[in-house]
Protein backbone atom coordinates (compact mmCIF):
# COMPACT_ATOMS: atom_id res chain seq x y z
CA UNK A 1 0.00 0.00 0.00
CA UNK A 2 2.84 2.40 0.86
CA UNK A 3 4.39 1.88 -2.58
CA UNK A 4 1.03 2.67 -4.20
CA UNK A 5 0.70 5.80 -2.07
CA UNK A 6 4.24 6.82 -3.07
CA UNK A 7 3.42 6.33 -6.77
CA UNK A 8 0.15 8.31 -6.48
CA UNK A 9 2.01 11.15 -4.75
CA UNK A 10 4.67 11.09 -7.49
CA UNK A 11 2.00 11.08 -10.21
CA UNK A 12 0.14 13.93 -8.50
CA UNK A 13 3.07 16.32 -8.19
CA UNK A 14 5.63 15.22 -10.82
CA UNK A 15 4.31 12.97 -13.60
CA UNK A 16 0.99 14.64 -14.47
CA UNK A 17 2.16 18.28 -14.04
CA UNK A 18 5.35 17.39 -15.95
CA UNK A 19 3.41 15.97 -18.90
CA UNK A 20 1.09 19.02 -19.02
CA UNK A 21 3.94 21.55 -18.67
CA UNK A 22 6.03 19.60 -21.19
CA UNK A 23 3.17 19.77 -23.72
CA UNK A 24 2.94 23.56 -23.26
CA UNK A 25 6.72 24.01 -23.66
CA UNK A 26 6.77 21.68 -26.70
CA UNK A 27 4.14 23.80 -28.49
CA UNK A 28 6.06 26.97 -27.64
CA UNK A 29 9.38 25.46 -28.76
CA UNK A 30 7.83 24.32 -32.06
CA UNK A 31 7.08 27.96 -32.89
CA UNK A 32 10.66 29.02 -32.06
CA UNK A 33 12.20 26.16 -34.07
CA UNK A 34 10.01 26.86 -37.14
CA UNK A 35 11.11 30.51 -37.22
CA UNK A 36 14.75 29.50 -36.77
CA UNK A 37 14.60 26.70 -39.32
CA UNK A 38 12.70 28.57 -42.05
CA UNK A 39 13.23 32.30 -41.45
CA UNK A 40 16.71 31.73 -39.97
CA UNK A 41 16.70 33.88 -36.85
CA UNK A 42 16.02 33.50 -33.14
CA UNK A 43 12.65 35.09 -32.42
CA UNK A 44 12.93 36.57 -28.92
CA UNK A 45 9.41 38.00 -29.24
CA UNK A 46 7.86 34.51 -29.13
CA UNK A 47 6.96 34.60 -25.42
CA UNK A 48 5.10 37.89 -25.85
CA UNK A 49 3.48 36.55 -29.04
CA UNK A 50 2.04 33.80 -26.83
CA UNK A 51 0.88 36.48 -24.37
CA UNK A 52 -0.83 38.49 -27.14
CA UNK A 53 -2.72 35.49 -28.54
CA UNK A 54 -3.73 34.44 -25.03
CA UNK A 55 -4.86 38.01 -24.22
CA UNK A 56 -7.22 38.12 -27.21
CA UNK A 57 -8.60 34.74 -26.10
CA UNK A 58 -9.06 35.98 -22.51
CA UNK A 59 -10.94 39.10 -23.66
CA UNK A 60 -13.18 37.03 -25.96
CA UNK A 61 -13.77 34.52 -23.14
CA UNK A 62 -14.94 37.29 -20.81
CA UNK A 63 -17.26 38.60 -23.54
CA UNK A 64 -18.76 35.15 -24.14
CA UNK A 65 -19.16 34.63 -20.38
CA UNK A 66 -20.97 37.98 -20.10
CA UNK A 67 -23.42 36.75 -22.77
CA UNK A 68 -24.03 33.57 -20.77
CA UNK A 69 -22.29 31.35 -23.33
CA UNK A 70 -20.49 28.32 -21.90
CA UNK A 71 -19.28 24.82 -22.75
CA UNK A 72 -20.61 23.27 -19.54
CA UNK A 73 -17.80 21.32 -17.85
CA UNK A 74 -15.21 22.56 -20.40
CA UNK A 75 -13.61 26.05 -20.35
CA UNK A 76 -15.35 28.71 -22.45
CA UNK A 77 -11.85 29.70 -23.59
CA UNK A 78 -11.97 26.81 -26.08
CA UNK A 79 -14.73 28.69 -27.95
CA UNK A 80 -12.70 31.91 -27.86
CA UNK A 81 -9.46 30.22 -29.00
CA UNK A 82 -10.06 30.66 -32.79
CA UNK A 83 -10.45 34.43 -32.25
CA UNK A 84 -7.17 34.51 -30.34
CA UNK A 85 -5.41 32.57 -33.10
CA UNK A 86 -6.80 34.92 -35.79
CA UNK A 87 -5.75 38.02 -33.81
CA UNK A 88 -2.26 36.67 -33.21
CA UNK A 89 -1.78 35.72 -36.89
CA UNK A 90 -2.86 39.22 -38.00
CA UNK A 91 -0.39 40.79 -35.56
CA UNK A 92 2.49 38.58 -36.79
CA UNK A 93 1.73 39.23 -40.47
CA UNK A 94 1.53 42.99 -39.82
CA UNK A 95 4.79 42.88 -37.84
CA UNK A 96 6.51 40.94 -40.61
CA UNK A 97 5.33 43.42 -43.24
CA UNK A 98 6.26 46.47 -41.15
CA UNK A 99 9.54 45.23 -39.63
CA UNK A 100 11.09 41.93 -40.73
CA UNK A 101 10.38 42.31 -44.46
CA UNK A 102 12.75 45.30 -44.69
CA UNK A 103 15.65 43.33 -43.17
CA UNK A 104 14.97 40.29 -45.38
CA UNK A 105 15.16 42.53 -48.45
CA UNK A 106 18.50 43.88 -47.20
CA UNK A 107 19.76 40.29 -46.64
CA UNK A 108 20.47 41.20 -43.00
CA UNK A 109 22.45 38.76 -40.88
CA UNK A 110 20.48 36.52 -38.47
CA UNK A 111 21.96 38.35 -35.46
CA UNK A 112 20.45 41.64 -36.75
CA UNK A 113 17.00 40.02 -37.05
CA UNK A 114 17.40 38.55 -33.54
CA UNK A 115 18.15 42.04 -32.15
CA UNK A 116 15.17 43.46 -34.06
CA UNK A 117 12.96 40.76 -32.51
CA UNK A 118 14.05 42.04 -29.07
CA UNK A 119 12.57 45.43 -29.96
CA UNK A 120 9.38 43.76 -31.20
CA UNK A 121 9.26 41.81 -27.90
CA UNK A 122 9.27 45.00 -25.79
CA UNK A 123 6.58 46.61 -27.97
CA UNK A 124 4.33 43.53 -27.77
CA UNK A 125 4.90 43.31 -24.01
CA UNK A 126 3.88 46.95 -23.62
CA UNK A 127 0.75 46.51 -25.79
CA UNK A 128 -0.43 43.49 -23.77
CA UNK A 129 0.14 45.20 -20.42
CA UNK A 130 -1.54 48.38 -21.62
CA UNK A 131 -4.67 46.54 -22.83
CA UNK A 132 -5.21 43.92 -20.10
CA UNK A 133 -3.00 45.17 -17.25
CA UNK A 134 0.05 43.60 -15.54
CA UNK A 135 -1.82 41.55 -12.92
CA UNK A 136 -2.99 37.92 -12.82
CA UNK A 137 -6.17 37.38 -14.85
CA UNK A 138 -8.23 34.26 -14.29
CA UNK A 139 -10.52 33.14 -17.09
CA UNK A 140 -11.01 29.45 -16.33
CA UNK A 141 -14.56 28.20 -15.86
CA UNK A 142 -16.29 24.81 -16.07
CA UNK A 143 -15.28 21.80 -13.98
CA UNK A 144 -11.93 22.30 -12.29
CA UNK A 145 -11.12 18.64 -11.69
CA UNK A 146 -11.71 15.56 -13.80
CA UNK A 147 -10.87 13.47 -10.71
CA UNK A 148 -10.60 15.12 -7.29
CA UNK A 149 -8.29 13.88 -4.54
CA UNK A 150 -11.26 13.16 -2.24
CA UNK A 151 -13.09 11.06 -4.82
CA UNK A 152 -9.91 9.13 -5.62
CA UNK A 153 -9.38 8.31 -1.93
CA UNK A 154 -12.97 7.04 -1.64
CA UNK A 155 -12.63 4.89 -4.77
CA UNK A 156 -9.28 3.33 -3.88
CA UNK A 157 -9.09 3.51 -0.09
CA UNK A 158 -5.55 4.88 -0.37
CA UNK A 159 -4.21 7.49 2.01
CA UNK A 160 -2.91 9.63 -0.88
CA UNK A 161 -5.37 11.24 -3.29
CA UNK A 162 -4.84 11.77 -7.02
CA UNK A 163 -6.18 14.99 -8.51
CA UNK A 164 -6.32 15.39 -12.29
CA UNK A 165 -7.26 18.89 -13.45
CA UNK A 166 -9.50 19.29 -16.51
CA UNK A 167 -6.96 21.75 -17.94
CA UNK A 168 -4.19 19.13 -17.75
CA UNK A 169 -6.22 16.65 -19.79
CA UNK A 170 -7.24 19.36 -22.29
CA UNK A 171 -3.57 20.41 -22.61
CA UNK A 172 -2.34 16.91 -23.47
CA UNK A 173 -5.21 16.14 -25.90
CA UNK A 174 -4.89 19.53 -27.63
CA UNK A 175 -1.10 19.18 -27.91
CA UNK A 176 -1.44 15.72 -29.53
CA UNK A 177 -4.02 17.03 -32.04
CA UNK A 178 -2.01 20.19 -32.90
CA UNK A 179 1.31 18.34 -33.29
CA UNK A 180 -0.34 15.63 -35.43
CA UNK A 181 -1.88 18.29 -37.71
CA UNK A 182 1.45 20.13 -37.97
CA UNK A 183 3.41 17.01 -38.96
CA UNK A 184 0.69 16.01 -41.43
CA UNK A 185 0.85 19.48 -42.99
CA UNK A 186 4.67 19.54 -43.21
CA UNK A 187 4.98 16.01 -44.60
CA UNK A 188 1.85 15.50 -46.71
CA UNK A 189 0.82 18.81 -48.26
CA UNK A 190 2.47 20.67 -51.12
CA UNK A 191 2.76 23.85 -49.03
CA UNK A 192 4.38 21.96 -46.17
CA UNK A 193 6.89 20.32 -48.51
CA UNK A 194 7.75 23.71 -50.02
CA UNK A 195 8.42 25.04 -46.49
CA UNK A 196 10.73 22.11 -45.76
CA UNK A 197 12.52 22.58 -49.09
CA UNK A 198 13.00 26.30 -48.37
CA UNK A 199 14.39 25.42 -44.94
CA UNK A 200 16.83 22.81 -46.33
CA UNK A 201 18.21 24.88 -49.22
CA UNK A 202 16.86 28.37 -49.89
CA UNK A 203 18.65 28.90 -53.24
CA UNK A 204 17.59 25.53 -54.66
CA UNK A 205 14.00 26.12 -53.49
CA UNK A 206 13.91 29.49 -55.28
CA UNK A 207 15.24 27.87 -58.46
CA UNK A 208 12.44 25.28 -58.18
CA UNK A 209 9.85 28.08 -58.37
CA UNK A 210 8.88 28.19 -54.68
CA UNK A 211 7.49 31.61 -53.71
CA UNK A 212 9.55 32.79 -50.68
CA UNK A 213 6.94 35.33 -49.52
CA UNK A 214 4.29 32.61 -49.43
CA UNK A 215 6.59 30.40 -47.36
CA UNK A 216 7.19 33.29 -44.95
CA UNK A 217 3.45 33.98 -44.67
CA UNK A 218 2.64 30.32 -44.00
CA UNK A 219 5.37 30.16 -41.36
CA UNK A 220 3.94 33.15 -39.47
CA UNK A 221 0.40 31.71 -39.72
CA UNK A 222 1.54 28.40 -38.18
CA UNK A 223 3.68 30.14 -35.56
CA UNK A 224 0.75 32.39 -34.58
CA UNK A 225 -1.53 29.37 -34.13
CA UNK A 226 1.07 27.43 -32.11
CA UNK A 227 1.90 30.44 -29.92
CA UNK A 228 -1.75 31.17 -29.13
CA UNK A 229 -2.61 27.55 -28.31
CA UNK A 230 0.48 27.24 -26.08
CA UNK A 231 -0.26 30.57 -24.36
CA UNK A 232 -3.92 29.76 -23.71
CA UNK A 233 -3.18 26.26 -22.41
CA UNK A 234 -0.55 27.67 -20.03
CA UNK A 235 -2.93 30.42 -18.89
CA UNK A 236 -5.75 27.93 -18.24
CA UNK A 237 -3.44 25.60 -16.31
CA UNK A 238 -1.86 28.37 -14.19
CA UNK A 239 -3.18 31.89 -14.75
CA UNK A 240 -2.71 34.65 -17.31
CA UNK A 241 -0.04 37.19 -16.35
CA UNK A 242 1.85 39.04 -19.13
CA UNK A 243 5.26 39.00 -17.39
CA UNK A 244 5.09 35.21 -16.92
CA UNK A 245 5.19 34.74 -20.69
CA UNK A 246 8.30 36.89 -20.89
CA UNK A 247 9.91 34.55 -18.31
CA UNK A 248 8.74 31.48 -20.27
CA UNK A 249 11.05 32.50 -23.11
CA UNK A 250 14.04 30.88 -21.33
CA UNK A 251 12.55 27.36 -20.90
CA UNK A 252 11.04 27.54 -24.42
CA UNK A 253 14.39 28.42 -26.01
CA UNK A 254 16.09 25.83 -23.80
CA UNK A 255 13.60 23.22 -25.08
CA UNK A 256 14.25 24.14 -28.72
CA UNK A 257 18.05 24.12 -28.31
CA UNK A 258 18.17 20.94 -26.20
CA UNK A 259 16.10 19.11 -28.84
CA UNK A 260 18.01 20.66 -31.74
CA UNK A 261 17.15 24.05 -33.27
CA UNK A 262 15.27 23.59 -36.53
CA UNK A 263 14.07 20.09 -35.62
CA UNK A 264 10.31 19.85 -34.84
CA UNK A 265 10.75 16.41 -33.24
CA UNK A 266 13.61 17.80 -31.18
CA UNK A 267 11.45 20.72 -29.99
CA UNK A 268 8.87 18.28 -28.61
CA UNK A 269 11.49 16.06 -26.93
CA UNK A 270 13.29 19.13 -25.54
CA UNK A 271 10.03 20.46 -24.08
CA UNK A 272 9.54 17.32 -22.01
CA UNK A 273 13.22 17.14 -20.97
CA UNK A 274 13.10 20.72 -19.64
CA UNK A 275 9.66 20.30 -18.03
CA UNK A 276 10.52 17.13 -16.14
CA UNK A 277 13.92 18.51 -15.13
CA UNK A 278 12.30 21.63 -13.65
CA UNK A 279 9.51 19.72 -11.89
CA UNK A 280 11.76 16.93 -10.57
CA UNK A 281 14.53 19.16 -9.23
CA UNK A 282 12.16 21.63 -7.52
CA UNK A 283 9.84 18.94 -6.04
CA UNK A 284 9.98 18.24 -2.30
CA UNK A 285 10.53 14.46 -2.09
CA UNK A 286 9.75 14.14 1.63
CA UNK A 287 6.30 12.56 1.20
CA UNK A 288 7.36 10.02 -1.46
CA UNK A 289 10.45 8.96 0.53
CA UNK A 290 8.34 8.82 3.70
CA UNK A 291 6.13 6.14 2.11
CA UNK A 292 9.05 4.19 0.67
CA UNK A 293 11.46 4.19 3.61
CA UNK A 294 11.12 2.78 7.15
CA UNK A 295 9.97 5.25 9.82
CA UNK A 296 13.42 5.32 11.40
CA UNK A 297 14.98 6.51 8.11
CA UNK A 298 12.15 8.86 7.03
CA UNK A 299 13.55 12.33 6.21
CA UNK A 300 12.77 15.30 8.44
CA UNK A 301 13.39 18.01 5.84
CA UNK A 302 11.64 18.66 2.53
CA UNK A 303 14.36 16.86 0.50
CA UNK A 304 14.14 19.55 -2.16
CA UNK A 305 17.17 20.14 -4.39
CA UNK A 306 16.06 23.66 -5.36
CA UNK A 307 13.22 25.96 -4.35
CA UNK A 308 10.49 26.48 -6.95
CA UNK A 309 11.68 30.12 -7.13
CA UNK A 310 14.74 28.82 -8.98
CA UNK A 311 12.99 26.58 -11.51
CA UNK A 312 14.13 28.75 -14.45
CA UNK A 313 17.72 28.31 -13.22
CA UNK A 314 17.31 24.61 -14.08
CA UNK A 315 16.47 25.52 -17.70
CA UNK A 316 19.46 27.85 -17.83
CA UNK A 317 21.85 25.21 -16.45
CA UNK A 318 20.65 22.57 -18.95
CA UNK A 319 20.89 25.12 -21.78
CA UNK A 320 24.52 25.92 -20.85
CA UNK A 321 25.49 22.24 -20.65
CA UNK A 322 23.95 21.50 -24.07
CA UNK A 323 25.58 24.55 -25.69
CA UNK A 324 28.98 23.54 -24.28
CA UNK A 325 28.94 19.82 -25.04
CA UNK A 326 26.33 19.20 -27.79
CA UNK A 327 25.34 22.47 -29.52
CA UNK A 328 23.34 20.62 -32.22
CA UNK A 329 20.99 19.17 -29.55
CA UNK A 330 19.52 15.71 -29.13
CA UNK A 331 18.19 15.45 -32.70
CA UNK A 332 21.12 17.13 -34.51
CA UNK A 333 19.48 20.40 -35.41
CA UNK A 334 21.43 23.49 -36.44
CA UNK A 335 24.14 24.56 -34.01
CA UNK A 336 23.59 27.91 -32.31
Amino acid sequence: MDLLNAFVSLANYVLIPGIAYGSQLALGALGVTLVYGILRFSNFAHGDTMAFGAMITVLMTWWLQSLGVSLGPLPTALLALPFGIAGCILLLLATDRAVYHFYREKKAKPVILAIVSLGVMFIMNGIVRFIIGPDDQRFLDGERFLISAGDFKKMTGLEEGLAIKTTQVITVITAIIVVSLLFWFLNRTRSGKSMRAYSDNEDLALLSGINPERVVMLTWVIVGALATVAGVLYGLDKSFKPFTYFQLLLPIFASAIVGGLGSPVGAIAGGFVIAFSEVTITYAWKKVLGYMMPDSLAPDGLVQLLSTDYKFAVSFAILLIVLLFKPTGLFKGQSV
